[in-house]
């Protein structure tokens, strides 16, 4: 597994070629497709949709969420099609690391013609 920093940079320079490349206006689901091709070029793991189940505090299963991308088991990647990156859209990227108990994850948001991109730590 690469250095999370290292790893971070490369999905980035990657999402921020595609959206050069394609720019703005497509659906969520070409970025999407586009950036698991391109990572997988690069040798990463990537998953797509991957399942995260919440719990509650006593271990009862409370729902299921899918998460846009996991890369190399250890960066969750949510990408949206919006004309910016909204708070609800930062909560739910929290939420979902905090459910899967992953320290790192991205937003990227390729619907804007200025590339966008948050990174989040989640921390116990």
């Amino acid at each position: 597994m690469q250095d999370t920093m290292k790893l971070c940079d490369t999905i980035r320079e990657t999402a921020y070629a595609i959206h050069t490349y394609l720019a703005h206006g497509h659906l969520e689901k070409v970025y999407e497709n586009a950036l698991v091709n391109r990572l997988r070029k690069l040798g990463l793991d990537v998953e797509q949709q991957h399942p995260i189940t919440v719990f509650d505090e006593d271990g009862t299963v409370l729902g299921e969420y899918f998460a846009d991308l996991l890369v190399e088991n250890c960066i969750n990647v949510e990408l949206k099609a919006r004309k910016a990156i909204a708070t609800e859209h930062q909560a739910q990227l929290i939420g979902y690391l905090k459910s899967a108990r992953i320290e790192h994850g991205l937003v990227v948001n390729f619907g804007s013609y200025k590339f966008e991109i948050k990174k989040y730590a989640f921390s116990q």
